[in-house]
């Protein structure tokens, strides 16, 4: 059962004290080195050919069937719920399977065993966590809270747009981008404008100290994504986008941070910055995906974010 309201608070606080103090799998006494398993698979991406993806998409497979038992991998996929088996065989077909280009988070085959790949991290986190099957289900979760109500009242201090589902919305988004090109990021937008508590305040904190990092004249940080429903995200991987199930954005747990865009401001590099110290912290999983670097919340953060949520935004 999705816990709710006020328990869903309790829970994730006691899901993020049990990781601290090693009373489940993914616990302090069995945590696996993240440090180590990233490193181990920046040092397999150094093997994978750079024509793999159109000249011989096989040998990629190869050399990740490969190396996967190594301790470094095995360590983090066989910490996830479905077992080492089950997720190597998941992850493979993915690969296989999952498109990358210039409509995908993932612009190569290189980039899209990279998000799979780090994306096993967060499923190690919460892929035990009911996720959001249906549209529905997230818009009506008690788990999730609403961005349009928070940004009515001021309290928002990261922005983002919703996607333009009219014909007369989507003439007018149009009719901005040539009147102002590069004026906002390109992005569909939000599908829905709803997270949980802790996401809303790790962008928050992200987004103030985005302001007093970044050059003067920089626009506030930019979000493209956040929780979504498998019912979306099958969407989007018929689409042709790199769509990973699990996901931890169908948990309600991770966000997308528009990069790119920040660049015209030199910003990126101070952007990229905070995000990995949060990484290197043990508050967030990051993964970039181009355009936009992809932002998951630890369970060892959660506790700590779900404390502030009422100094961030005021109850």
């Amino acid at each position: 059962m999705r816990l709710t309201g006020h328990n869903a608070g309790l829970g994730v606080a006691s899901q993020a004290s049990a990781w601290r103090c090693g009373s489940t799998a993914g616990s302090a006494a069995a945590v696996p080195d993240l440090h180590a398993y990233r490193e181990a698979v920046a040092d397999l991406l150094t093997e994978i050919p750079d024509d793999a993806g159109a000249a011989n998409p096989g040998r990629a497979e190869m050399i990740l069937a490969k190396r996967i038992d190594e301790p470094e991998f095995a360590a983090i996929l066989s910490a996830t719920p479905h077992g080492m088996d089950e997720t190597v065989e998941r992850l493979l077909r993915d690969i296989r399977m999952l498109g990358w280009g210039s409509r995908s988070s993932a612009a190569d085959l290189t980039s899209l065993i990279r998000i799979c790949l780090f994306a096993q991290i967060e499923v190690m986190w919460w892929g035990q966590v009911p996720m959001f099957g249906t549209d529905s289900d997230a818009l009506h979760s008690a788990d999730l809270v609403d961005l349009e109500a928070l940004r009515r009242r001021g309290l928002l201090r990261f922005r983002y747009r919703r996607q333009a589902e009219t014909l007369v919305a989507r003439a007018t988004r149009a009719a901005q981008r040539r009147l102002r090109p590069g004026g906002t990021p390109r992005t569909a937008g939000l599908r829905l404008a709803r997270t949980r508590r802790e996401v809303v305040t790790l962008l928050n904190q992200l987004s103030r100290a985005f302001g007093r990092a970044a050059p003067a004249g920089t626009p506030p940080l930019w979000v493209t994504s956040l929780a979504r429903s498998v019912e979306h995200q099958h969407r989007l991987r018929d689409l042709g986008y790199a769509a990973l199930l699990p996901s931890s954005h169908c948990a309600g747990w991770a966000t997308d941070i528009e990069m790119s865009w920040f660049r015209r401001f030199g910003a990126h590099r101070a952007l990229q910055s905070l995000l990995l110290e949060r990484q290197q912290a043990g508050v967030i999983n990051v993964i970039d995906e181009g355009q936009a670097w992809h932002a998951c919340i630890s369970p060892a953060g959660a506790g700590g974010l779900w404390d502030d949520f009422d100094a961030e935004v005021g109850g």
